[in-house]
């Protein structure tokens, strides 16, 4: 009887130790130089915008220390002999009885009531374009964007037309009834509550019983605040700095905005009874754009979040 003959097994192989494929990446054509070069032409035009920004402001800020001589016997960007800063400043306030500080309640008014109306009609008109469907949204869309379109200067002269025939002119509505219509307020809301606000959080409101006020104010809301803070800010910039309307609009003195008046000052250096006060326009100035720098930078955070979220998609 023949034993099964067993073939031993053999030694265990040794892994074989592969070399690392080298990637060939591929250089890029562009030469590093030619880069540099780019970045060195970049920087040296960004530097220019930036020079050419601030140097009003800087020229602004050094002329409002100066007296009425010193403007024109000095360099405009250099300081005069005296700092006169907190002289003109009481002298701005005060003139005339202090109708700089009448002014500026009544830009204050403007904004306040024009800026704010148009931001809460720019969000329940866009919040309800964005998230209900009815007969006629996409007419509504053409007319929105073609009202963008139009410049507000465009409509200053039929609106004083047709507030000449109503009796409104020369009244603070004659300046707050157009603010209150921001077709581009209107339509940032709208691009803005498509992305922000989900529609199932907006069902699910609704499975559960809630209102559509109640959906709106208690969620959607503050799902949509950066934008509203945006559309505030733009709002508020534009009242601030509104010049034709209220210059059409207004004949009395006492309803004037800072735009108006500060330009009624400056026309003072002309004509017969010339009595210029450069100094008091120019400190006139700086204290107008306080006001609105402090509130872009204290809205700035929200006016970045509200643009990169409401440009996604139209």
């Amino acid at each position: 009887m023949s034993a099964a003959t067993s073939v031993p097994a053999g030694p265990t192989d040794a892994p074989v130790r592969r070399k690392p494929r080298r990637l060939n990446y591929v250089q890029s054509s562009t030469n590093p130089k030619k880069r540099q070069r780019k970045s060195i032409v970049l920087t040296i035009v960004m530097a220019v915008f930036v020079i050419y920004s601030i140097i009003p402001l800087l020229w602004l800020i050094i002329n409002a220390t100066k007296s009425q001589d010193d403007l024109f016997s000095s360099f405009g960007l250099w300081f005069g002999k005296d700092f006169n800063l907190f002289q003109n400043i009481y002298e701005t306030l005060t003139y005339r009885d202090g109708i700089f500080v009448q002014w500026f309640g009544n830009t204050l008014m403007y904004v306040v009531v024009g800026a704010g109306g148009a931001t809460l009609l720019a969000t329940l008109a866009g919040y309800g374009m964005a998230k209900f469907n009815f007969p006629g949204r996409k007419a509504v869309f053409a007319v929105v964007l073609g009202a963008v379109a139009i410049p507000g200067t465009a409509l200053a002269v039929p609106t004083f037309l047709m507030f000449s025939q109503l009796g409104l002119t020369n009244t603070p509505w004659a300046v707050i009834l157009p603010s209150l219509i921001s077709p581009f307020g209107l339509y940032l809301v709208w691009t803005y509550a498509v992305d922000a606000v989900p529609t199932e959080v907006l069902e699910a409101a609704r499975m559960d019983g809630a209102s559509e006020f109640r959906t709106f104010f208690t969620i959607s809301l503050r799902l949509l605040m950066p934008g509203i803070v945006t559309v505030l800010l733009f709002a508020v910039v534009a009242t601030w700095n509104n010049y034709f309307l209220p210059l059409i609009m207004l004949s009395e003195p006492t309803w004037y905005p800072l735009t108006v008046g500060l330009s009624q000052w400056s026309a003072q250096a002309s004509g017969v009874a010339a009595q210029p006060i450069y100094n008091l326009v120019i400190t006139g100035a700086l204290l107008t754009i306080v006001p609105i720098v402090v509130a872009f930078l204290f809205l700035q955070r929200f006016w970045q979040s509200g643009l990169s979220a409401g440009s996604v998609k139209a």
